[in-house]
């Protein structure tokens, strides 16, 4: 029997593995556990903290696992522990908690497009691995700490679009992990620091859009040899660009515009082997460009908006990638280098305003996707290149105002892509090919001013809206089917040898403006059926061979102001309808008419308006006629004599009003008590209530509405203007509605900002309010843009010329930085419940600002039944959910103010739509049904130069007009989005870059109105 041996006892598996559980797993699960249930409670207290926004409904601890968490809204985690927060635009309105950097493995934090208010939150000191912080798109105020240095892992920094003020502290250049700095678009009007030159890992530099004091480019920023993008633009650079910028060997994107660069560029600024933009416009450099460029990775070329002389280099032929190739507004002289023709990926070329010279290269379009191409006022002769749309994607063609020769090319003949041509002012000649004029997106033809003949085909393209050919050769009749344009809103065709009749077709244009073919050779009679030309305001058929009478009808086109009939062979009597309308220009002169002259014309307004009618008289009792010679012709002395009697009798009644009016005023207005009067001053005065009470005379009234009049006094013999508001009420104030005026008269009192019209100070007894504010210059914006339809102003060429488009965009831009202020930087915020361009004032250089607070509405609320009365706004302005509830916010003002923005690119008023809609709904339609944008815009400021500024603004009228308050952007973003757009660059995509967005805000709007395309509904604001 064997013998046995011994063994120490087995150790069963499932005791071994209990031991190594509780001895190694169970300790590491309970510390876990503890931590995780510890973040989650720091990311719920964070929560409580920003006051529960909707967008974190997610945040809740609904099953007790505490590992959750890491799939709730915006937090992001790495092996089970919180690494990033991004909550981008969720509406947070309250300070960062203390208790965020408890979460102590976060890296990553995105606060951007919110509401936060305070200074920067040092608060994130405590974040020991923070590597990533976005607070963009804020409210945040005061100075960048000097120790931000303390953040020392910091490897991305974006600052940009908040209030910070004062010096950008040199410590920021001790974040040597830097690779991201975005700085632009604050309130910065110190220094900012070389030191940034230190930032050796920076890739991304940003401080555009900072009013920094006189400062040159650092040449330490030669030593960021990693930086691909430099953003400076509108920062007060001034000087020439160093040479040591030729050292940014990675550069791709050298953006400068809009400062006060001098001197030459430098010419080891092109040896950048990767530069692929380059933008400097907006500067004043000198000299010329360099002759030697090395680089063939250019992609974008914009030197545009400079004093640049010289040539331009045959090297720029060599960069193979070049797609958009921008000198615009130098002085540039010599040829266009043949070379450039032949790049194979050129889309664009902008070289209009230089001196240039000799030929276009012919080779242009025929190798590349050319889109746009404008050449337009310089000194180019020859022909056009043949091949412009050789590969049929040319958009737009703009060559006016040089010595250019022949015909159109016949590839433009074909080229269904082509969208606006401009031509005028050249030497063009022989006959437009006929399919050019029925192409399928052409808009806009202005070949005026040229040799062109020929006959117009049958039937032009529907989508036509602007044609303006005067000025040369076409003859035969007008298109019978011209109706089928029916989106044409001009046509002058002036000085040609068209001939035949009027077609009646041609009366069924509803959208027509202006048509004018006068000089021509038009016979027959002017057709009866012009009703549909509702919109029509100038029509000039003189100088042709018309016959018959003038109908009747025009005395329904009630926005017609310019009416030229002269020198045809037109007969009978002149319609007494016409006096119904409000014209500023009327001739009917060398005509057979006869009859009475209409009451309304018999003024010197329209003295040269009836010569040469032998049979047309003043009156039905005074037979003596207009003679037949204008040298020889003169007024009756009974028309003169009665003119100068109701006039003497006029101005005596003037008078004696006036003086009886201010020898009763203070009696019957103050009670010759001037001590019944308060005033509350918010400046510093150099008048008193009696300069003011003593002058609030009919003769001095510049203004009347249902709630009072203004008034514009002289307060001191230096002739210091203000403006008087005179609020009235249906009685005694109640002592609630007095402590309610008193207190917001208060806050607007203390309002300080470049854009809002300044409340002096405000004169009170228990009858009535005075408001008495600065005065502004040149009135309402509403007077200049609608005030020549309705006669509110002596409009003359040069008048209506100041409102060109540059000032409509500053218009914009300062009203948005008015309602801006408001909104974000008051506290509590103000709403101002009534803007529309009667409310917005301009200055005497047109810089505009936010008047009329509403004050008004406050002493009309005398009952619950006219609170809606007193705040519903205007017809055209209110947004749709004002109509029906109490509760507003700020959102009824960005809705008001798209409203304002549609009326700055259309020219149309408010409550202009159609006959069953405002303003607004008639963009959203329009815009719905896909018709081109360009068509919607002001004709009397449409320039090529501006199209792509003025698309921006109309998209972004219909973002401030959504249907959803929610769907509205801030009146922050919309002054961003006009800032950062507002520079007429018709093809740069992307201007502006934010850390997560690639996409500039033209493109968000885009998106936004594609998305909202087919879900904006037709509201009523009645």
């Amino acid at each position: 029997m064997p013998k046995p041996t011994s063994s120490s006892p087995e150790i069963p598996p499932t005791v071994f593995f209990f031991f190594f559980f509780f001895l190694f797993i169970l300790p590491f699960y309970v510390v876990n556990s503890q931590s995780f249930n510890q973040e989650q409670a720091i990311l719920l207290n964070l929560k409580q903290q920003w006051n529960n926004p909707p967008s974190l409904n997610s945040w809740t601890n609904t099953d007790g696992s505490g590992s959750h968490y890491c799939n709730w809204t915006g937090v992001v985690c790495t092996n089970g522990f919180v690494t990033e927060i991004s909550l981008s635009n969720i509406n947070i309105t309250n300070k960062i908690p203390q208790s965020i950097c408890q979460l102590q493995n976060l890296t990553h934090i995105d606060l951007s497009y919110n509401y936060i208010p305070g200074e920067f939150p040092i608060v994130l000191y405590n974040c020991s691995k923070l590597q990533y912080l976005d607070l963009s798109q804020n409210y945040f105020v005061g100075p960048i700490p000097s120790d931000i240095d303390r953040i020392s892992t910091l490897q991305s920094l974006n600052l940009g679009a908040n209030n910070f003020s004062g010096d950008i502290p040199a410590s920021i250049g001790n974040l040597t992990e830097l690779r991201k700095l975005f700085l632009f678009q604050n309130q910065f009007k110190g220094t900012f620091p070389a030191e940034i030159g230190n930032l050796l890992n920076l890739v991304e530099l940003g401080l555009a859009f900072n009013q920094f004091v006189p400062s040159t480019i650092p040449k330490e920023f030669g030593k960021l040899k990693n930086l691909l993008y430099l953003w400076m633009a509108d920062t007060n650079l001034i000087g020439e660009i160093p040479i040591e910028i030729g050292d940014l060997a990675n550069l791709e994107k050298l953006d400068l515009p809009t400062n006060n660069l001098t001197g030459r560029i430098p010419d080891n600024l092109f040896l950048l082997k990767n530069l692929s933009v380059f933008y400097l416009f907006g500067n004043k450099l000198f000299g010329e460009i360099p002759r030697k460029i090395e680089t063939l990775n250019l992609v974008e070329i914009d030197l545009s908006m400079n004093q640049l002389n010289g040539t331009i280099p045959e090297d720029f032929g060599k960069c193979q990638y070049l797609k958009y190739f921008d000198m615009y507004n130098n002085s540039l002289s010599g040829e266009i280098p043949a070379s450039i023709g032949w790049l194979p990926n050129l889309i664009g070329t902008r070289l209009f305003i230089n001196n240039l010279s000799g030929i276009l290269p012919p080779e242009f379009g025929r190798h590349s996707k050319l889109e746009d191409f404008q050449v337009s006022l310089n000194q180019f002769n020859g022909s056009l290149p043949d091949g412009l749309c050789a590969n049929g994607v040319l958009t737009g063609l703009i060559a006016f105002s040089n010595n250019l020769t022949g015909g159109l090319p016949g590839s433009l003949e074909n080229c269904n892509s082509l969208k606006y041509v401009q031509l005028y002012n050249n030497n063009f000649s022989g006959q437009v090919p006929p399919g050019f004029w029925s192409l399928t997106n052409l808009s806009t033809v202005i070949i005026n001013d040229n040799s062109f003949s020929g006959e117009l085909p049958d039937k032009l393209s529907w989508n036509l809206s602007r044609i303006e050919m005067h000025n040369n050769e076409f003859f035969g009749r007008i298109p019978s089917k011209i109706n089928a344009s029916a989106n044409l809103m001009v046509l002058r065709a002036s000085n040609n040898q068209f001939s035949g009749d009027i077609p009646v077709e041609l009366t069924a244009l509803r959208q027509l403006e202006t048509l004018s073919f006068d000089r021509n050779r038009l016979s027959g009679e002017i057709p009866a059926s012009i009703l549909s030309w509702a919109t029509l305001s100038s029509l000039n058929l003189s100088w042709n061979q018309l016959s018959g009478e003038i109908p009747t009808a025009f005395g329904s086109l009630l926005d017609l102001n310019q009416l030229d009939l002269s020198n045809n062979q037109l007969s009978g009597a002149v319609p007494p309808q016409i006096g119904r309308l409000k014209l500023t220009f009327l001739n009917l002169s060398s005509n057979q008419l006869t009859g009475r002259i209409p009451i309304e014309f018999a003024n010197s307004a329209y003295e040269n308006s009836f010569f040469n009618n032998t049979g047309l008289c003043l009156s039905n009792s005074d037979r003596r006629c207009i003679s037949e010679t204008r040298d020889s012709s003169r007024l009756p002395v009974r028309f003169i004599a009665m003119i100068l009697v109701l006039s003497g009798a006029a101005l005596l009644m003037i008078v004696l009003s006036a003086f009886f009016v201010i020898k009763n005023y203070c009696k019957r207005e103050h009670g010759d008590d001037l001590s019944s009067y308060k005033l509350t001053s918010f400046q510093r005065l150099d008048f008193t209530e009696s300069n003011i009470l003593s002058k609030l005379t009919e003769n001095n009234l510049i203004g009347s509405g249902g709630s009072g009049k203004v008034y514009c006094v002289d307060v001191t013999r230096s002739h210091n203007y203000v403006a008087v508001k005179k609020i009235w009420s249906k009685g005694k104030l109640d002592q609630k509605l007095e402590k309610e005026f008193e207190a917001e008269v208060e806050i607007l009192g203390t309002l300080r900002h470049l854009n809002i019209v300044k409340l002096l100070c405000c004169i009170s007894n228990g009858k009535s309010k005075l408001l008495v504010y600065e005065y502004m210059e040149n009135r309402s914006l509403d007077r200049w843009l609608h005030g020549k339809r309705r006669g509110a102003l002596a409009f003359n060429a040069i008048h209506h010329a100041v409102l060109d488009w540059p000032r409509r965009m500053n218009i914009a831009v300062g009203a948005a930085q008015g309602l801006c202020h408001m909104h974000h930087n008051c506290n509590p915020s103000i709403i101002h419940r009534d803007v529309k361009s009667s409310n917005i004032l301009l200055d005497s250089e047109f810089n505009a600002k936010i008047a009329d607070f509403g004050l008004a509405k406050i002493l009309a609320k005398t009952g619950e039944s006219e609170i809606m009365s007193a705040v519903a706004g205007s017809f055209g302005y209110m947004a749709p959910e004002y109509a029906h509830t109490t509760k507003v916010n700020e959102k009824i003002d960005v809705y008001s103010f798209g409203v304002v923005l549609l009326e700055l690119v259309t020219g149309r008023e408010a409550k202009e739509g159609d006959e069953h809609t405002c303003l607004a709904e008639w963009a959203w339609r329009h815009y719905q049904e896909d018709k081109a944008i360009e068509s919607a815009l002001d004709e009397e400021v449409k320039e090529p130069c501006y199209l792509d500024e003025m698309s921006m603004v109309f998209k972004l009228g219909l973002m401030c007009t959504g249907t959803l308050p929610s769907n509205r952007p801030s009146m922050k973003e919309v002054m961003q989005i006009l800032l950062r757009n507002g520079s007429s660059q018709s093809y740069r995509e992307k201007k502006v870059q934010t850390e997560n967005d690639d996409a500039p805000l033209l493109n968000v709007t885009s998106d936004y109105l594609a998305g909202n395309k087919g879900s904006q509904k037709k509201t009523s604001l009645g």
